[in-house]
């Protein structure tokens, strides 16, 4: 950003009275413009011991195996999120049961929750962002074609915690940091 959203100057970098970090900065009207990371919500979708992949139709990760999640929109919580994600991505319904894994990526700015979620009626497609939607046995899991490190620590956690927790277990929560300096396959 070189101009102001507000009213169209250009803006200058400084750190603003009280705040530690640079930030573009209008000098004519003073507006901050802030810089966030964006959230990513999304569905751990299962039917019958099965878990919803998509095969993705759009970059970044063309052609890799994907939950269905994108960008939340304003206005939607987290869950509505999810939820709309899954049908435009896999045109199904879901049924968010719990929060169950959530990824801070530093490094690309970027917040991922993904819910555990049930799979109405077992029904999907495959919506314009995604070349087709399968449910997949843990065994039949394209590991090596995954399109994120998020997916992959989301379905190694439901696996092991499938494997360890009794049917009337909750499953926990999981929150993670991926792709830090030390860790840069984030």
């Amino acid at each position: 950003m070189s101009f102001c959203s507000n009213c169209g100057q250009p803006t200058e970098y400084k750190i603003p009275l009280g705040d530690h970090q640079t930030r573009e900065v209008c000098p004519a009207c003073k507006a901050i413009h802030y810089v966030n990371p964006k959230l990513i919500c999304g569905a751990l979708a299962l039917w019958e011991d099965k878990v919803l992949l998509c095969r993705r139709a759009i970059e970044p990760r063309y052609g890799l195996w994907t939950l269905p999640a994108g960008y939340m929109e304003l206005l939607e919580t987290m869950e509505e999120g999810a939820a709309r994600e899954t049908h435009e991505e896999a045109e199904a319904e879901i049924e968010v049961e719990q929060l169950y894994c959530m990824y801070n990526i530093p490094r690309i700015g970027q917040i991922y929750v993904l819910f555990k979620a049930k799979l109405i009626e077992g029904k999907f497609g495959a919506g314009e962002e995604s070349i087709e939607s399968r449910l997949f046995e843990e065994h039949e899991i394209p590991w090596n074609d995954l399109a994120f490190p998020s997916v992959k620590r989301t379905l190694e956690h439901y696996f092991e915690d499938r494997k360890t927790l009794k049917n009337t277990d909750p499953f926990p929560t999981h929150l993670e940091t991926l792709g830090t300096r030390l860790d840069q396959t984030g």
